[in-house]
């Protein structure tokens, strides 16, 4: 079996590392892998194909947003990319997120299906079934269900200036996707899988199903941070974490700021993740750039009380489940993806939008102590995010579809 993933990034974010564990373990188990991608921070890994360069994706995002179509240009990188795919005569191509500024989806997607390339594309969002957006959910639109067109939601996710080609590209991705003849759409939790089931781009694929995004447990565990806590001047306190590439209103910055207001002398929050612009923050809220680090991210894990996530937009919510294998509960609005990954004295599943309840929940979390919670926490994670059990997932997905 021959498998190439296409990602815009990999070893980068949570698609990124999801990419390169997936290929680190077909390649254990002496499956042929293969991953095309546009950035990376580890380039010296085996089997690895970049995707155009830097000003090619300035230029793609340019157009992109001059003309309402993402996805649609770098034309000479994506013909390259089909002449290595073309060396290669994989069995399987894995797509993941298209809308890096990186690729031609149309030519790409046009390829597979003349060639009759089997073709998994996993949804880390919901770009594949919808005219443009990533999410839909705070917009309250349902147009994907039927045919995209004068969108509520232009200036979210992929941004455009001027133009609204929504009901273009929905019809151009039913079409394509429809025309590969072997097709698999992965939601990475049962919502996903359940909101894909309603959307006429996935109705004729061969397979929709869910498959959770793993955690790799040898990374994410409990560990002793008694020094480092003491080092990063947390040792004293009780500690709220969230944890966001970019935070942002979606990712609930804004919740954060007023929840500082609610917060006793000995509780604090941390926030990992790039900061606005200008923000000034208030004492009780400590702020930590973005890192690519795992074992940066997992020793933050462990030294939090708790887990805290606003957000109401996930498919999965990798840092959630990353915070509860390392033994941190999680308290989250019942919104999307969010409470599967809270189970049984996990956590707290708060209705949605309802402050009060959060500020409860962390006094319930408060008043039991983090160890009542680590166990269920590390238990749950182990059941249901287990990296062998999932990618062993795909592994059956891949052989189903090349069997036809």
């Amino acid at each position: 079996m021959k498998v190439l993933q296409i990602n815009a990034v990999y070893n980068l974010s949570s698609t990124g590392r999801t990419s390169t564990e997936l290929h680190h373990a077909l390649l254990e188990k002496g499956i042929d892998s293969y991953v095309a991608y546009s950035t990376t921070n580890r380039p010296d890994d085996e089997n690895l194909y970049v995707i155009g360069n830097k000003n090619d994706r300035k230029l793609h995002a340019f157009l992109s947003r001059l003309t309402g179509k993402q996805a649609y240009y770098s034309t000479a990188a994506t013909k390259k990319l089909l002449k290595y795919i073309d060396s290669l005569s994989p069995d399987i191509v894995h797509i993941r997120n298209l809308h890096g500024n990186y690729v031609n989806m149309p030519m790409l997607l046009k390829y597979l299906a003349e060639k009759n390339i089997a073709t998994v594309a996993t949804l880390h969002d919901f770009f594949f079934l919808t005219g443009k957006c990533v999410y839909f959910t705070s917009a309250e639109c349902n147009k994907w269900q039927t045919g995209c067109g004068k969108c509520p939601n232009l200036q979210n996710g992929n941004r455009t200036w001027l133009f609204d080609r929504t009901a273009e590209m929905f019809a151009d991705k039913k079409k394509l996707f429809g025309n590969i003849s072997r097709l698999a759409f992965v939601g990475v939790s049962k919502w996903v899988a359940e909101e894909a089931s309603k959307s006429p781009i996935a109705r004729n694929a061969t397979v929709t199903t869910s498959i959770y995004n793993w955690i790799d447990f040898d990374c994410f565990k409990p560990l002793d941070v008694t020094d480092f806590k003491k080092e990063a001047g947390l040792d004293s306190d009780f500690i709220i974490l969230g944890v966001s590439a970019i935070w942002e209103t979606r990712k609930g910055l804004d919740r954060f700021l007023e929840l500082s207001k609610h917060l006793s002398d000995n509780e604090k929050i941390l926030l990992i993740g790039d900061m606005p612009d200008g923000i000034e923050l208030p004492e009780n809220i400590i702020s930590v750039s973005k890192t690519d680090s795992v074992e940066e991210l997992v020793r933050y894990y462990n030294c939090a009380d708790v887990f805290l996530t606003f957000s109401l937009e996930e498919t999965f919510g990798k840092v959630s489940a990353e915070a509860l294998s390392c033994g941190t509960p999680v308290i989250c609005y019942n919104s999307t993806a969010n409470p599967e990954l809270v189970g049984e004295r996990c956590g707290y599943v708060v209705e949605k939008n309802n402050f009060d309840g959060i500020v409860d929940a962390i006094a319930k979390v408060k008043r039991h102590g983090r160890a009542y919670y680590s166990e269920s926490c590390i238990a749950y994670s182990h059941e249901n995010f287990d990296k062998q059990k999932n990618i062993d997932k795909y592994i059956e997905l891949y052989e189903k579809l090349i069997n036809g």
